[in-house]
Formats: C-alpha cells, sequence, structure tokens
C-alpha cells in the first residue's frame, strides 16, 4: 500500500509551494520560469509564438508554436497540428513554463508541425476532471478558430493529442471522451494519441516506484502530494483518473481501434513510473489497438525536457510517428 511522506521533508516546498492555514497554495515563482512568447531559446530558432484566448470566463488559452521557415504566402503543403499539454502534476506549470517552451520549439521546428500547447485550469483550485473538460474543450473550440496560422497552414485532418506526465494522463482521458463524438469535432481529425512519459498511479506501489522512491527528479514524496491536490475529494489513487487499468471500457477502446488511431508510449528505466507506462502499453496491446512503445535505458522523469540532444532524439521519433500516417 502506499507509504507516507517523509515526515521530516515538507512536500509542498519540495514541489516549490507554499500551504497556507485555510488549505489553499501559493506557488512560489521562482521555482519554474516562465517565458513570454516572443522568447526563444536561440535568437535564430526559426519558429514563431503567439497566444489565444479559448475561454475567457475559465481563464484557458493557448500557446502557437509556428515552424517559421513553413511560413510562405503560398503553403504547398499543410502541417501536421499537434496539440499538446504540458506536465506539472495537475498542480504546476503552464505554456509559459520555460521547460515546456522549450520542448514545443524544438518539436515545431524539428517535425515540422503547428504545436498547440493548452493552458488547463490547475488543482486544488480546479481538481480533476477540470483538467479534462478543459482539454476536450480545446478540441470543439479549434472549430471556431479564424487565426490564419490554423486556416491557411494547419491539416486539421493530420492531428496527434500528445501529453508530457500529467499531460500524457490528460490525453488517455481526453483521447477517450473524443473518439465518442468523433464527427462533432470534425473538421479536426485525430490520427494519434501520443503519451509521453504519462503520469499515472495506484494505492499499491510498483516495483520501480520503490525501487526509485527517492529519485532526484521525482520522488515519491512529489507524486504523492500531486495526487493529494489533484484527485477529487474522498477518492484513492485506485480511481480512474489516477490508475488507467481501473474501469476499462473495452467497448470505448475498440471505438479507438475502428478510428485507425496510433499510440506512442514514451518511457525509460529512469522513471519511477515506468512499470506503470509498460502495463499501460500491455493493457492497449491486449485490446487490438495500435500501440508502439518507445522505451530507453536510463534517463529519468521528464528527461527530454530538459537535454536538448535528448529532445532531438525524441523529436526524430515523434516525426517518423507522425508520417507514419
Amino acid at each position: 500500500m502506499s507509504s507516507p511522506i517523509d515526515s521530516h521533508v515538507d512536500p509542498y516546498s519540495y514541489v516549490g509551494m507554499i500551504r497556507n492555514p485555510d488549505g489553499s497554495i501559493t506557488r512560489k515563482p521562482e521555482f519554474l520560469p516562465t517565458a513570454p512568447p516572443s522568447y526563444k531559446p536561440d535568437p535564430n530558432f526559426p519558429v514563431l509564438t503567439k497566444d489565444i484566448p479559448i475561454n475567457l470566463k475559465k481563464k484557458t488559452w493557448a500557446r502557437l508554436y509556428f515552424p517559421e521557415n513553413e511560413f510562405n504566402s503560398v503553403p504547398t503543403k499543410k502541417l501536421p497540428l499537434i496539440i499538446y499539454y504540458h506536465g506539472g502534476g495537475f498542480i504546476l506549470c503552464g505554456p509559459t513554463s520555460l521547460v515546456f517552451q522549450n520542448f514545443c520549439f524544438w518539436m515545431a521546428n524539428q517535425i515540422p508541425a503547428v504545436i498547440m500547447s493548452v493552458g488547463y485550469r490547475l488543482a486544488p483550485e480546479h481538481r480533476l476532471p477540470a483538467a479534462y473538460d478543459d482539454g476536450m474543450e480545446a478540441l470543439h473550440w479549434i472549430k471556431t478558430i479564424t487565426d490564419v496560422w490554423m486556416t491557411k497552414y494547419v491539416d486539421l485532418s493530420k492531428c496527434f493529442l500528445m501529453g508530457t506526465s500529467a499531460g500524457g494522463n490528460i490525453v488517455h482521458h481526453v483521447g477517450l471522451r473524443a473518439v465518442a463524438c468523433v464527427d462533432d469535432l470534425a473538421p479536426l481529425k485525430i490520427q494519434g494519441l501520443i503519451f509521453h512519459q504519462p503520469f499515472f498511479g495506484g494505492t499499491r506501489r510498483t516495483l520501480s516506484e520503490v525501487r526509485l522512491s527517492n529519485d532526484n527528479f521525482f520522488p515519491l514524496l512529489m507524486a504523492d502530494v500531486m495526487w493529494d491536490l489533484s484527485l477529487p475529494v474522498g477518492v484513492n489513487r485506485d480511481h480512474e483518473y489516477c490508475n488507467p487499468m481501473v474501469g476499462i471500457k473495452s467497448e470505448v477502446l475498440m471505438k479507438v481501434k475502428d478510428q485507425g488511431w496510433r499510440l506512442l508510449v514514451i518511457g525509460c528505466d529512469g522513471d519511477p513510473l515506468v512499470e506503470r507506462h509498460n502495463e499501460f502499453a500491455r493493457m492497449l496491446k491486449e485490446n487490438g489497438l495500435d500501440v508502439i512503445g518507445e522505451f530507453n535505458n536510463g534517463g529519468f522523469h521528464g528527461y527530454q525536457l530538459v537535454d536538448e540532444y535528448k529532445a532531438q532524439i525524441l523529436c526524430g521519433v515523434l516525426k517518423k510517428f507522425i508520417n507514419s500516417m
């Protein structure tokens, strides 16, 4: 069963937050640097960016990344669209976070593709399923976009949902919702789902979680506080929002198969969650889905976000996967 968080460590401080007396949290701005859309990791990096609102009432929005080399008056070939959901355990980060900004720059430039990074609501102010609701709303919102980047240069029939960590969890739940209403999403057509080290859990620790419980990059105490703040009040970690092996509906997975979606599950053996990633990929394959597993030796949770060389290798994998469709 789940072990308690070490009482000598303040888990909230560890993830860059302060727990207030009333139970609310304050995020430390210096913990995760942010960047405006005009920021570029390299002044010569050929990617254009802009921010556009999705739902003003909910304060949800998206940051678009456009490969500048593809920007011309008469596009000969439209670009695929990657709808990207950032990580942060549902409680941290956003499209402005520098680590995800850089990653989206690399993807847009190297694949090339238009990246739409979704700014969804965070917990605990908005516990799950708020992030799933916002992720799904972003798909419907695309039909209303009049921005020239989307209308002139994007092939909406070649769309992929991708998420890192908590974003990979969002891809799972948004994908299951989206497959039930594909006609309503038209002209958007999803071709595949990309799970980049998805944030999953459960009440029982896996062997990899125990082995890497004190991992420097993603220790169990970090995962524990993220689940405690993001799951609906009163549920445990065998809730379907956390554990994808719970509440599996074979008829929904059959719809994924019927749509011809391809799935890419990315992980590494230095990630405490790797056994959950392997189990997830096996479950999908056993249900007859077209699944590619990309598992590497070494690494850690989120390592491809902070190592440009590793990010370039991953972008090659993504390019091959997208072009195979």
